[in-house]
């Protein structure tokens, strides 16, 4: 069997029957596979890590998710939703600390009011940082217009997960509604790309109801679409969702953990140069989680520097970790951990996606 799966590893692409072959391996199989990602990024992407210093500006959301801690009708949540002062405040802490971009990250609003936020916010991080902080946001599903008024205004990036590609397993997860619609997140990340925008998706893996079927079709749906960069994690369930009642059908943290893994790799070694961010979920299983996603392929990572006595609050599961952190502590706890995982950090450099440039050369 393991001479099989060297034999496969080999190759630069896979089948889906492949795929479910890889998705499946364990012990030292598992081993190989995190080895040959590894290859692939330093090869393709090298070993350098970039920070996206990453700002959860509010709690607030229109969303109603099934496996979200901050849905709208949670009414434990604290609510909160940052000043402008205050986020770019922390927008400058990321520009005088080199960390070359930002991340701007909330629930999910749509309203002219919001639109008009985002624009002024994003002109003037460009103004304070002399136009050398680079800007993705993850603000949800938007009209294409509004699109286009962020990306004028000087965003670049944006994450939009799909959580999952299967329509009957993104009803399960989500209500069956006009605002919860697969469909429409596909064509908002249609029409991202069509603005210019390195784009991002990504998915929760262990969900329940989810079949390893399931995440092949994910992993082929993120290379079909031809995606700038990728953010994925383990699902971890948070008691005020409906989701937690499914408690019961969930593989282990650490099966959770490993099949993340298994598909950071996959996406490094299929997709080699994309960007890769290893998700602070992983941490919450693993108290080693973001080293081991950055050796098994992940090169992005994101210092949360949120102001601390907001972090709680912005609980999308539960043990999410370092919410009783400020901005400082984030930076130096990561410095060591990247070292720790054989990479540097890439100070002052935006770490643009080179599949993104090359995927535009090709247009």
């Amino acid at each position: 069997m393991k001479n099989d799966l060297k034999e496969l590893l080999e190759k630069e692409d896979f089948s889906k029957k492949e795929l479910l072959r890889l998705l499946s391996a364990e012990g030292e199989e598992r081993n190989m596979l995190y080895k040959k990602s590894a290859e692939v990024k330093a090869r393709y992407v090298g070993r350098k890590v970039y920070y996206r210093g990453l700002v959860e500006f509010s709690n607030i959301c229109g969303k109603n998710c099934y496996y979200c801690g901050i849905r709208r009708d949670n009414k434990k949540v604290k609510r909160y939703n940052l000043g402008d002062k205050e986020i770019l405040d922390a927008v400058r802490f990321a520009y005088k600390n080199k960390y070359a971009s930002v991340v701007l990250q909330s629930g999910e609003l749509e309203s002219e009011g919001f639109t008009d936020r985002i624009e002024k916010l994003l002109r003037e991080i460009k103004n304070i940082s002399n136009n050398q902080l680079g800007i993705t946001i993850s603000l949800g599903e938007q009209t294409k217009d509004v699109y286009r008024r962020w990306f004028d205004a000087g965003a670049h990036r944006y994450l939009l997960r799909i959580e999952s590609s299967n329509p009957e397993l993104y009803r399960r997860i989500h209500p069956d509604d006009k605002n919860h619609n697969l469909n429409r997140r596909i064509e908002c990340l249609k029409s991202l790309k069509d603005i210019g925008y390195q784009t991002g998706t990504g998915i929760m893996v262990g969900l329940p109801f989810q079949t390893p079927e399931d995440i092949a079709d994910d992993i082929l749906f993120i290379k079909d679409f031809d995606i700038d960069m990728v953010g994925l994690g383990p699902y971890i369930e948070h008691e005020d969702t409906p989701m937690y009642e499914q408690r019961e059908l969930l593989p282990s943290p650490g099966e959770r953990f490993h099949l993340a893994l298994k598909v950071i790799s996959l996406l490094r070694i299929i997709m080699k140069d994309i960007n890769i961010a290893a998700a602070t979920a992983m941490q919450a299983i693993d108290p080693m989680g973001r080293e081991k996603a950055l050796m098994a392929g992940a090169n992005v990572i994101m210092p949360n520097i949120t102001p601390g006595k907001y972090r709680d609050s912005y609980k999308l599961y539960k043990n999410k970790p370092c919410t009783d952190e400020e901005a400082e502590d984030c930076s130096s706890c990561l410095e060591a951990r990247i070292h720790m995982a054989g990479d540097e950090i890439g100070y002052g450099e935006w770490g643009d996606s080179k599949h993104y440039f090359k995927r535009r050369k090709g247009e």
